[in-house]
């Protein structure tokens, strides 16, 4: 007896903590909560940048905030542990709040035999009640072929001196609301394993150069690819502006020493290969060497000078201090200055000429002229664009040369998430359950038709979950129908 006693003690025991378990997840208070604690939260997130240098946070916060928020995890706060497991009990409250409510609302749509009580039509305000001169049994197929047209199929009743139709639809709409609750949980487990599975990281692939590596976003730490990415070439166009108008990439991806598949990237048309997404995201030029600060500048010099109205091109020796007459009456130019670390809005651009245009008429020009970057002038927007075409020193003091065609890297954005698909299906169910929420109802709809006098008496009434509005108009609708038809009949 004793063992049994302890056994049983044991059970309740569990059961109490499960019951216990039950009411808490059950609770609308922590529905609350935690969606106040993850917006509260998110707002953080947004105010505070994330993922960035721990240099920037500590002169942005100091010593004792920086310290503090490294702890918390609140510049990566939606990987942080506390934040996903608040999302994690968001989506069991969600669940235990559903399963808890199905179970009535279960009886109610798969029910194998639907009763109807007229009781309840009886009791309501927007019921219709009129007599026409027609027996019950004249009205009978009137009033199931009124119901029929607005509710499908429907269940007629004898009842004493007379009969009961019954109508329904949408029974199934009362899952709307579970419909919108799942996709809610599909959201956020998605979010869930997009934050633990995925990854984002950035590389820059020279032309010609294979990587199998990626540097995680706002880490220090590098993630290996199941393949290698090899940048086969790189192509840049640019509006006259100077601005850069496409970049695009010609990638392949390696593997075991194979390609296993090539493919040109632009902006917004990424290559996606086995869940990786590689975007296309910037680009740059491959530093050359770059010359001593004392460095004397370069003796052998060949300008550009091309004509924006006629697009022509003319190829100029120049010098320190001596005047080139320009073609098509365009002035003179005259280099005038020689920086071997140029700067341009705080970037380095590297060397660069500085010269002065003069134009008969008007007041000089100075331009600047970077060696590494030949549309440069362009975004001074004269008549005329100067570049540099060649430049170099004497055998003594010599600078390799820089090609007209610079070498170029492309900055890749690679991407994995695999809760991706999870997140598409939650957003398409949402809609879906939206719509059915608030678009669709359950309506039942009663006529009952009773022996009065010569004639009838007719009651219509309707009960409706949600949108009474709605099926007060059908109520009407349908009895105004039949009142109509027996006016017609009875004259």
């Amino acid at each position: 007896m004793g063992s049994v006693d302890i056994n049983s003690n044991q059970t309740e025991a569990i059961l109490d903590i499960f019951n216990q378990l039950w009411k808490f997840f059950v609770s609308v208070r922590l529905t609350v909560v935690l969606l106040l604690s993850l917006a509260a939260t998110s707002i953080i997130g947004t105010l505070i940048p994330q993922n960035k240098s721990p240099e920037e946070y500590y002169q942005a916060f100091g010593d004792f905030l920086y310290r503090l928020f490294d702890v918390l995890d609140v510049f990566d706060m939606y990987h942080a542990w506390w934040f996903q497991s608040m999302v994690i009990l968001l989506a069991l409250n969600i669940v235990v709040c559903s399963i808890d409510r199905l179970s009535a609302t279960w009886k109610i749509i798969f029910v194998k035999n639907p009763s109807f009580k007229a009781a309840r039509f009886r009791k309501r305000k927007g019921r219709q009640e009129f007599k026409v001169a027609r027996p019950p049994e004249g009205l009978r197929v009137s009033c199931e072929t009124a119901a029929s047209r607005k509710f499908g199929q429907v269940h007629t009743e004898s009842s004493g001196d007379g009969f009961l139709v019954f109508a329904e639809r949408w029974r199934w709409s009362r899952l709307g609301v579970y419909i919108v609750h799942s996709s809610i949980v599909i959201l956020l487990i998605g979010g869930l394993v997009g934050s633990i599975f995925g990854f984002d990281g950035f590389v820059n692939i020279p032309e010609g150069e294979t990587v199998d590596e990626i540097r995680l976003t706002g880490t220090n730490r590098t993630l290996r690819l199941p393949f290698g990415i090899r940048c086969n070439d790189f192509d840049v166009s640019f509006y006259k502006t100077g601005q850069p108008k496409e970049f695009r990439s010609s990638l392949a991806l390696i593997k075991d020493g194979k390609t296993i598949l090539e493919r040109e990237i632009i902006v917004n048309d990424p290559l996606r290969f086995q869940g990786i997404n590689i975007f296309q995201a910037s680009y740059g030029q491959m530093d050359s060497p770059a010359p001593a600060a004392n460095a004397s500048p370069p003796t052998d010099i060949t300008l550009k000078f091309t004509v924006r109205e006629s697009g022509k091109i003319y190829e100029e020796k120049a010098e320190m201090g001596r005047k080139i007459v320009l073609p098509e009456g365009k002035g003179t130019f005259e280099l005038k200055d020689y920086n071997p670390s140029a700067e341009f809005r705080g970037q380095q651009i590297g060397e660069a000429l500085m010269g002065v245009l003069t134009r008969d008429g008007r007041e000089p020009v100075m331009v600047m002229l970077p060696v590494r970057f030949a549309k440069f002038d362009m975004m001074r927007k004269g008549d005329l664009v100067i570049s540099v075409a060649d430049h170099r020193r004497t055998a003594s003091d010599r600078i390799p040369h820089q090609p007209q065609e610079p070498r170029y890297f492309t900055g890749l954005q690679v991407t994995r998430d695999p809760g991706v698909w999870m997140v598409y299906t939650g957003f398409i169910l949402m809609i879906l359950g939206c719509f059915v929420t608030f678009f669709m109802s359950h309506q039942q709809l009663c006529i009952e038709v009773n022996r009065g006098g010569k004639g009838s008496r007719v009651m219509v009434a309707g009960i409706s979950n949600r949108n009474r509005v709605a099926m007060q108009n059908i109520v009407n609708g349908v009895a105004k129908t039949l009142a109509a038809g027996d006016e017609l009949m009875t004259k």
